[in-house]
C-alpha cells in the first residue's frame, strides 16, 4: 500500500450535499491535509434515473464553501463502467468469480422455499456457482462473486474496532448485471483501488457493505485499505437527522449565514474530540485531526453551540476575509449586491461590529448604521428617543463637530461637554444619538459609528433627526 495517506469524499449527485456528508468529506480532508497526503473527489454517479448535473454542481459548491479543496479532476464513477466489467471479467479468470444464469423468478420461488422452511433470512445458493462452463446455457447471465461458504470475515475499524460477520450470511454478490452494467459494491472497490485511496473514511451505514467490499479486495489479491466507519449525525433529540430538525442541507448553513471557518470547527467537533479543546482554526485541526478521538456514538446536532463556535470565528477573522464571506453570503440569499460605497464602509465598521455578531444577519444588522443612507428612518424603540428636548440637544451640537479633530480622544470631551451643559449623563444623550446615526437603539459605540462614516454624514444625519 502507498505510504502516502490518499482519501476520498464519493457522494451520489441525487440531491444536495448533506450536512453528515459534509462531515464526512471534512474528516476525509483534515486526515488527508494533516499528513501531507492527497484528498481525493469523486462522484458515485452510477444512478443515471438519479443522478443529476444540477446536484453535483451543489456538491462541488458546497464544499468549495466549506473550504474543501481536492487533488486532481473530480472522478466520475459512470465514466468508469468499462473498467469496472473488466474487473468482473479478470475476476471470472482467477476463479473467484462465476457466471450465473438462475432468472429472477427462479431466485424468488427460492426464496420462498426457504421461508417455509422456517429461514428468516435465505441467503441464494446459486446452482451455478461450481457448474461445469460446458453446461452453460445460451442466455443472459450476471457475474457473481464466490463468498467464503463459512468461518469469519473480519472488519478492522479504526473507529468501531473489530466487527466480525459469519460468513454464512453473505451471498454471493452479484459484480455485473446482465446488461454488463457493474454494481455499486463492484465500482467502489475499483475505483478506490485504481485511485490508490489507503483510508476509507465514511458513514457507519457502509459498514455491513466492507464486509462484501473486502471479499472483492481479496478476490483481486489487492491491498485492503483502513476503514473508518463514523456514527452518524442525529438531531437534538436524538433521533436520526431529518428535515424536522431544521436545516439538513449544506447550503442551507452558508444562507443562514454562518462562517464557513464556523463550520467547519463545529462539524470537526461533532463527533471527535481532542481533549477539552474547542475553538481551533483549521490548520490547528489539520495538526491534531485523528481517527481514534472519533466516537462510536452518534453525534447529535446542537444550534447553539454551532452559533457559539461561529461566534468565535467572526471575532478572528481578519477584516478583509470576513468582508469577501459577507459578500458570498448576500449572494447565496440572492439579496442585493453591495454597492463600492458600502463596502468600503463595511470594511472601516468591521472592527466594530464582528465581536459578539454570531451569525451574518446579526454583523450586518450592527453594521446597518454603516450601510443605509439618509434620510435614517428610525425604528419606533429608537424614534421614542428624539423627542422634542433630544432634537434640541443635537441641534446645539452640531456646530461643535464642524471644525472638531475627527477622533474618539478629540470627539469624547465634546459630547460631554454638551450633556453637562444639558444637565444629563452622558448615557442619556447616547440615546438620541443612536436613533440619528442608525436608527437602532442597540447599535455600536456611538464614537465609533462617528468615526466609520465620518464627520460630513455625521453631521447631517444629526441635522436631519434634530428637524
Amino acid at each position: 500500500m502507498s505510504s502516502q495517506v490518499v482519501t476520498r469524499f464519493a457522494p451520489s449527485p441525487t440531491g444536495y450535499l448533506h450536512i453528515g456528508g459534509a462531515r464526512t468529506a471534512l474528516f476525509n480532508w483534515l486526515y488527508a491535509r494533516g499528513r501531507g497526503g492527497k484528498f481525493l473527489l469523486r462522484i458515485e454517479d452510477t444512478d443515471r434515473e438519479r443522478s443529476t448535473p444540477e446536484a453535483t454542481a451543489a456538491i462541488l459548491q458546497g464544499l468549495e464553501w466549506l473550504g474543501l479543496d481536492w487533488d486532481g479532476e473530480v472522478v466520475s464513477q459512470f465514466d468508469r463502467k468499462d473498467r469496472h466489467a473488466e474487473v468482473a471479467q479478470e475476476m471470472l479468470a482467477r476463479g473467484t468469480a462465476y457466471r450465473c444464469f438462475s432468472t429472477a423468478e427462479e431466485i424468488a420461488a427460492w426464496k420462498e422455499a426457504e421461508k417455509a422452511r422456517g429461514v428468516s433470512y435465505p441467503v441464494f445458493l446459486s446452482p451455478w456457482r461450481d457448474a461445469d462452463p460446458a453446461t452453460h446455457p445460451d442466455a443472459p447471465y450476471v457475474i457473481r462473486m464466490k463468498a467464503p461458504r463459512d468461518g469469519l470475515t473480519v472488519i478492522r475499524d479504526e473507529v468501531q474496532g473489530e466487527v466480525t460477520i459469519r460468513n454464512e450470511t453473505l451471498d454471493d454478490m452479484i459484480v455485473l448485471r446482465s446488461d454488463g452494467t457493474p454494481t455499486y459494491m463492484l465500482a467502489v472497490v475499483v475505483d478506490d483501488h485504481d485511485m490508490g485511496v489507503t483510508h476509507v473514511i465514511r458513514g457507519d451505514d457502509h459498514l455491513n457493505n466492507a464486509a462484501r467490499q473486502q471479499m472483492v479486495y481479496d478476490a483481486m489479491g489487492w491491498d485492503i485499505p483502513v476503514w473508518a466507519h463514523i456514527p452518524l449525525i442525529h438531531g437534538p433529540d436524538g433521533k436520526k437527522l431529518s428535515k424536522r430538525h431544521g436545516a439538513t442541507g449544506l447550503e442551507e448553513y452558508q444562507a443562514m449565514g454562518y462562517p464557513a471557518a464556523g463550520m467547519r470547527n463545529y462539524l470537526t467537533r461533532l463527533g471527535w474530540a481532542h481533549g477539552d479543546l474547542e475553538i481551533f482554526t483549521s490548520e490547528e485541526a489539520m495538526a491534531i485531526f485523528d481517527l481514534k478521538g472519533i466516537g462510536r456514538a452518534p453525534a447529535r446536532l446542537d444550534f447553539k453551540k454551532l452559533e457559539n463556535t461561529c461566534g468565535h470565528h467572526i471575532a478572528m477573522a481578519g477584516d478583509a476575509a470576513l468582508l469577501a464571506e459577507v459578500v458570498g453570503y448576500l449572494a447565496a440569499k440572492d439579496e442585493p449586491a453591495l454597492s463600492d460605497a458600502q463596502r468600503s464602509l463595511l470594511a472601516r465598521a468591521m472592527p466594530f461590529v464582528k465581536d459578539r455578531a454570531k451569525t451574518f444577519p446579526e454583523l450586518l444588522e450592527k453594521a446597518r448604521f454603516a450601510l443605509i443612507s439618509r434620510p435614517v428612518a428610525p425604528d419606533e424603540k429608537a424614534a421614542a428617543a428624539l423627542d422634542s428636548v433630544s432634537r434640541s440637544i443635537l441641534r446645539s451640537l452640531t456646530p461643535h463637530l464642524q471644525n472638531a479633530s475627527w477622533t474618539k480622544d478629540a470627539l469624547e470631551p465634546i459630547l460631554n461637554q454638551i450633556a453637562a451643559e444639558n444637565g444629563i449623563g452622558f448615557g442619556k444623550l447616547a440615546a438620541p444619538l443612536r436613533a440619528a446615526l442608525a436608527g437602532r437603539s442597540v447599535t455600536p459605540s456611538v464614537f465609533d459609528m462617528m468615526l466609520v462614516i465620518g464627520r460630513d454624514e455625521t453631521i447631517a444625519r444629526l441635522s436631519d433627526a434634530a428637524g
